[in-house]
């Protein structure tokens, strides 16, 4: 029994059959939100006498709501006329036109969730479960009438259980917590170089020697000689799923209305399989390469085998195949490659694992499943068949569609959920990133940019859990919850309807189930964030407040003092005109929560002017462009969100032209430090004046003083005394010694 299902249980137990008062107020507050809600008054009522019936159809879904529930089925068919029933009826196509759409209808005398499909009766049954648990009171469910359907067919999470491996038991309740949520697509990670996690009969080494490794810790692993070990030894970290297990949580996610995905990664990340199979590498040797060697027929004749074998176990229609970060050095030095170049008449070794995708896609299209891969699997020429995976922005996404290629959308700045999620200095390591609850809900899955008739090629989006960093199940909880609910509404309701501060509202009810639950979620942040909205002609300024917190009690000072509870009372955005040092904070029962949010408001010198770019930003981090250093906007704890300009392995060299020569008083610029991701300080920054542009005179030189030991998110002003100084143009130059990605906000001159 899943830990989910007796949670469920027991729950019930104690608390369905115990009269509650009736609900005169009742909210729906479903996640993800349906199509239409019509709420009606008064309340169904479960006691002893409520029973389930079903059309013959609907057993198996009748059935597991019994199992979640408690609530016992009855023999008898259903009688019109009767009460306490809770009844799977079958519906026509008249009455729900989508497939996977459902109508559920609650009054005080019955429930019944109509569907015209086993799909649509498990999206309807979750919507009922989750109408049970979210009382405050348990044993009422609020009347209503609600008509529903996805947007999105493909409503994904991605986990990856090669770099940290978790029991079965857990992928049960995993399972069962995406489904509560309507997620219908379990991406499995199954191979990757920290380990091989699935039997393959014709390759016992597999699980005997790849599935483990010398270090339980992954980062430990990843720096130390990256060596495996074997089953057996008692320092040996892995574990892997025997091929009946594999069936049964195929089995078990189909109850569920979950399709598994199973992920064999190839040609890259696979240096577990060549440590034990070095034959199949360009080197021919082990721990020397982590790419099969393609122009060898024998990596063909493996990689068949292996998807053969998977296929036996995976019933779905796609079977992805990696396709990512693979390394071409090897495969430029290896005369069995280059010999594939030239007889297959390719340009490049971009095109020849093009040419070894294709050829597995081949085999996979001839058994009747179609390959799915990352979006690498574009460059040197899309297999005419497969699906991409967009994870790097969106632009591979935009690219397979526009040539009529299906897409899953799962850009990495909206959708890792191994990104921090909260101020990085208060949460546990993580690869790096920052991406809030708020940032997921806010993705739209079909893109600006595409071509309105190609949008039918995205089939949804996904959200991905890499887990170097998670190790345990409470973590990989701690990093899904409530991200996964934000991913839910973005994938199934529709677009026109979803609303964050709707969104928001209905998620109090869920911290509360998932309490119930034992959830391991990210408790809401006390975090403020100052938002900003600049009118630089009137020089007014308004100022919003915005938290993870519903309805915070907030106070603020206008004059950098700390808030207390007899400061000015947040009531709604405010005017400020001029200057002004905003302290804020939440308080919580008089007391405050966190530590103050602070910004100064100013309308400095810079604002406003024009920046020459000496050398370019990165095309990835662009921010605002030219107008992002002197804005007046100052970036968050993430270098994505649009505030941030990043200079990609190379320096940053800027002049800000004053449009007069200016008596200067001081200069202040910012930086950021995650090494994790590669976003370093730089060196030194040097600041320049000049009066024509031209000829510029070096007036003072600031030296980077955080260590490259700091690696959680770290921030440094370079602040610079300019009195006595004066000039049009102020040249900023900072090196970047690391040559990885400096990330910087605003300019500020005085």
């Amino acid at each position: 029994m899943s830990k989910m299902r007796h949670a469920l249980i027991l729950l019930f137990l104690t608390v369905v059959f115990i009269p509650a008062p009736a609900q005169t107020n009742s909210r729906i507050a479903i996640i993800p939100l349906p199509v239409k809600v019509i709420e009606r008054p008064g309340v169904f009522a479960i006691t002893a006498s409520t029973k389930v019936h079903c059309d013959p159809t609907f057993t198996e879904i009748a059935t597991l709501f019994t199992n979640l529930t408690a609530i016992k089925s009855s023999a008898s068919k259903f009688a019109k006329g009767s009460k306490e029933q809770i009844n799977f009826m079958l519906a026509g196509k008249d009455i729900i036109a989508d497939s996977a759409g459902y109508r559920l209808t609650i009054t005080p005398d019955n429930v019944t969730v109509s569907a015209r499909t086993n799909t649509g009766a498990i999206n309807g049954m979750q919507s009922l479960v989750q109408l049970i648990l979210l009382q405050p009171k348990q044993g009422t469910i609020p009347c209503a009438e609600i008509y529903d359907h996805p947007r999105f067919g493909y409503r994904g999470v991605m986990l990856d259980v090669s770099r940290h491996f978790f029991q079965v038991s857990y992928i049960r309740r995993f399972l069962d917590l995406m489904a509560l949520y309507k997620m219908n697509k379990f991406h499995w990670h199954l191979t990757d170089g920290p380990g091989w996690r699935l039997e393959i009969k014709k390759y016992p080494e597999l699980t005997s020697k790849s599935a483990w490794r010398t270090h339980g810790n992954w980062k430990t692993w990843w720096e130390s000689t990256r060596q495996y070990s074997e089953e057996g030894n008692p320092n040996a970290y892995g574990g892997f799923y025997t091929q009946e297990q594999a069936k049964e949580i195929v089995a078990y996610a189909a109850q569920r209305g979950i399709t598994v995905i199973p992920e064999i990664e190839m040609p890259g990340h696979s240096e577990e399989v060549l440590a034990v199979y070095p034959n199949l590498s360009c080197s021919g040797k082990p721990y020397v390469n982590g790419e099969f060697c393609l122009g060898n027929d024998s990596t063909f004749v493996f990689l068949e085998n292996v998807l053969t074998e998977v296929m036996a176990i995976f019933p779905s229609e796609y079977i992805h195949v990696g396709g990512d970060e693979a390394g071409k050095s090897a495969w430029k030095q290896c005369p069995k490659c280059q010999k594939r170049i030239r007889e297959e008449k390719l340009k490049n070794e971009a095109e020849l694992q093009s040419y070894a995708v294709r050829r597995l896609e081949q085999f996979l299209t001839s058994r009747g499943r179609k390959l799915l891969g990352w979006d690498e699997i574009i460059e040197g020429g899309l297999a005419p068949a497969a699906a991409v995976m967009s994870w790097r922005g969106e632009k591979g996404g935009i690219s397979a569609a526009e040539l009529g290629h299906d897409v899953i959308m799962t850009p990495g700045g909206y959708c890792y959920f191994d990104s921090y999620q909260a101020d990085p200095t208060t949460q546990p390591a993580a690869i790096g990133g920052y991406l809030t609850t708020e940032k997921v809900y806010s993705y739209e899955p079909v893109p600006i940019a595409l071509d309105p008739a190609k949008a039918k090629y995205i089939l949804g989006a996904q959200a991905n859990i890499w887990t170097e960093y998670i190790p345990t199940t409470e973590h990989l909880e701690y990093m899904t919850f409530p991200r996964i609910l934000a991913m839910s509404e973005v994938t199934w309701s529709q677009k026109e309807n979803r609303d964050y501060e709707s969104f928001k509202t209905r998620l109090q009810s869920h911290y509360r189930m998932m309490q119930r639950l034992n959830v391991n979620y990210c408790r809401p942040s006390y975090r403020l964030e100052i938002d900003t909205k600049f009118d630089y002609s009137a020089k007014n300024v308004t100022v919003n407040f915005k938290s993870e917190q519903f309805n915070p009690v907030i106070y603020y000072t206008l004059d950098g003092s700390e808030p207390t509870t007899a400061s000015i009372l947040y009531k709604g955005s405010f005017d400020l005109q001029g200057s002004a040092k905003l302290c804020a904070a939440i308080f919580e029962n008089g007391i405050k929560k966190e530590k103050s949010a602070k910004l100064d408001v100013d309308f400095h010198l810079a604002i406003g002017k024009k920046v020459i770019y000496n050398r370019p930003f990165s095309k990835s981090y662009p921010a605002q462009k030219e107008a992002t250093l002197v804005n007046g906007y100052r970036g968050s704890l993430s270098y994505g969100d649009g505030q941030w300009q990043g200079f990609e392995s190379r320096d940053m060299d800027v002049t800000i032209d004053l449009e007069n020569p200016t008596p200067l008083k001081r200069l202040s610029v910012s930086f950021m430090q995650q090494t994790g991701p590669g976003v370093f300080i730089p060196d030194s920054v040097v600041i320049s004046l000049s009066d024509n542009g031209k000829e510029f005179r070096k007036i003072k030189t600031i030296k980077n003083d955080i260590p490259l030991t700091q690696s959680t998110l770290t921030f440094k002003d370079f602040q610079f005394d300019l009195s006595g100084e004066s000039g049009r143009f102020i040249r900023v130059f900072a090196k970047n010694g690391k040559h990885g990605f400096l990330f910087t906000d605003e300019v500020i001159v005085y």
